[in-house]
C-alpha cells in the first residue's frame, strides 16, 4: 500500500465527541479510495458529549448490534452510531468510521485479526483499526457490497466477510470474491436477499461456517461443504453458528435450533417452544455450560443438555430486545439489542449505560 499525504485543505474537520476539533491527515492506496483518520487519544464520554445526550436514560445507543472483547480486554460495542470502545473503565466513540459520503454508520459485526487489528463491518463497507488509526473500504476499493453483515478473521490472517450480495475475502491487498449457491428471499424480514449472508464463524479447528439464505455451509482445507443438505436442517434460512467450550456446533435458524453431532443435525425445540416467524437468532454459553439464546428476539430460553427452560422477565427484570448474546473473558453474559446494553448479573439484568457500571 503505497502512502500519500494530503494537504490539510482537502480534508474535512471532525467533531469528537468531547467537542473539539480534530483534523486529520489523509493517505490512501493508489486507487486513492481508502481513507485513513485518527482516533480520538483516551477521549471520555463527558456530560457535555453530543453523543451522549442523544440517548434516553444515557444509553451507550438506543440499538446496540453486537458487543465484542478483544485480546486485550478491550470491550466494543456496534450500535446505531458506530463503534464505542471501553478501555480502562473509559468509554470512547470512534469517529474515524465513515461512509464513503462521510456520514455515520451502524456497526453489524466486529472481529480481530491475527495481528491484533480490529475489524468492523457495518451499513457502508468495512472498517479497520490498528493502532490509533481507522482505515475504511467501500464497493470503490472492490468490496462486493457496502451493506455487510458479518465480518470474520481467519488463522491466515485473511478477513471474510458476508454482505447483502454474497461473500468475499480480503487478504490485505485485493477483495475476493467467495462464490455460494443463491438462496431465497426472506419475505418476514425487512431487508432480504437470495445471496444474504447472516454470520460467518471461525471454529476451534479452523473450519468457516457461513450462515446464508441458501442454507449453512462449511468451508476447509479448500473445500466447501453444503451442511444443510447433508445433516437435515429443514430450512434455507440459516442464522448463525456457535461452537461451545466442548467443540459442539450450535446452528440458530428460521425453524429451531439445532445441535450438530456426527454430521446429523437435531432440532432441540422441534415441539417444544413455538418459533414464530423470526426463529432462533443468537446463541452464548454461560460458565456453567448451558446454552443461552434468543427466539423471537425478545423470548429467552437457555438449555442444559436435558432440559429447556423460559427465562421468565417482568417488567423489573427485562433486558433488551436482543440482537447478541455474548460471553466476555470474565464470563459475563451480555445482551444487546434494542434498548441498549445489559448484563446478567445475580439473576438480575442489569442496564450499562454511557456511566457503567463496568
Amino acid at each position: 500500500m503505497r502512502k500519500e499525504r494530503i494537504s490539510f485543505h482537502s480534508v474535512k474537520t471532525v467533531i469528537i465527541i468531547s467537542l473539539t476539533i480534530l483534523i486529520s491527515p489523509c493517505y490512501g492506496q493508489e486507487n486513492g479510495n481508502d481513507i485513513r483518520n485518527k482516533i480520538p487519544q483516551r477521549q471520555p464520554v463527558s456530560q457535555n458529549s453530543t453523543i451522549e445526550n442523544k440517548y434516553l436514560n444515557e444509553q451507550i445507543s438506543q440499538v446496540v448490534r453486537t458487543v465484542f472483547q478483544d485480546s486485550k480486554g478491550n470491550i466494543w460495542f456496534g450500535t446505531q452510531n458506530g463503534a464505542f470502545r471501553l478501555t480502562d473503565k473509559s468509554l470512547i466513540h470512534i469517529d474515524g468510521i465513515k461512509s464513503e459520503s462521510g456520514k455515520g454508520v451502524t456497526i453489524k459485526g466486529i472481529t480481530e485479526d491475527k495481528d491484533g487489528t480490529i475489524w468492523f463491518g457495518h451499513t457502508d463497507g468495512i472498517s479497520s483499526i490498528k493502532g490509533e488509526s481507522v482505515l475504511n473500504y467501500y464497493e470503490s476499493d472492490g468490496l462486493i457490497s457496502n451493506d455487510v453483515w458479518c465480518i470474520a478473521a481467519d488463522s491466515n490472517g485473511n478477513i471474510w466477510i458476508g454482505t447483502i450480495k454474497g461473500a468475499c475475502i480480503f487478504n490485505g491487498q485485493e477483495f475476493i470474491n467467495f462464490e455460494l449457491p443463491e438462496g431465497k428471499i426472506d419475505s418476514t424480514r425487512g431487508i432480504s436477499s437470495t445471496k444474504m449472508i447472516h454470520d460467518i464463524t471461525v471454529d476451534s479447528k479452523g473450519t468457516l461456517w457461513l450462515s446464508s439464505n441458501a442454507g449453512l455451509f462449511s468451508y476447509s482445507n479448500n473445500a466447501l461443504i453444503d451442511v444443510s443438505a447433508r445433516a437435515g436442517i429443514q430450512t434455507n434460512f440459516v442464522n448463525m453458528v456457535f461452537e461451545d467450550k466442548a467443540g459442539g456446533i450450535w446452528i440458530s435458524t428460521k425453524e429451531g435450533l439445532y445441535n450438530f453431532k456426527e454430521n446429523i443435525a437435531t432440532n432441540i425445540t422441534d415441539g417444544e417452544i413455538e418459533i414464530g416467524k423470526k426463529g432462533i437468532r443468537s446463541i452464548a454459553e454461560d460458565k456453567d455450560g448451558k446454552i443461552w439464546f434468543n427466539c423471537n428476539q425478545n423470548n429467552l430460553y437457555t438449555y442444559d443438555g436435558k432440559q429447556l427452560i423460559e427465562y421468565q422477565q417482568s417488567e423489573d427484570n427485562k433486558g433488551p430486545g436482543i440482537f447478541q448474546i455474548y460471553k466476555d473473558n470474565n464470563d459475563r453474559l451480555w445482551f444487546v439489542g434494542f434498548g441498549g446494553a445489559y448484563r446478567l448479573e445475580n439473576e438480575k439484568f442489569l442496564n450499562i449505560t454511557m456511566n457503567g457500571p463496568w
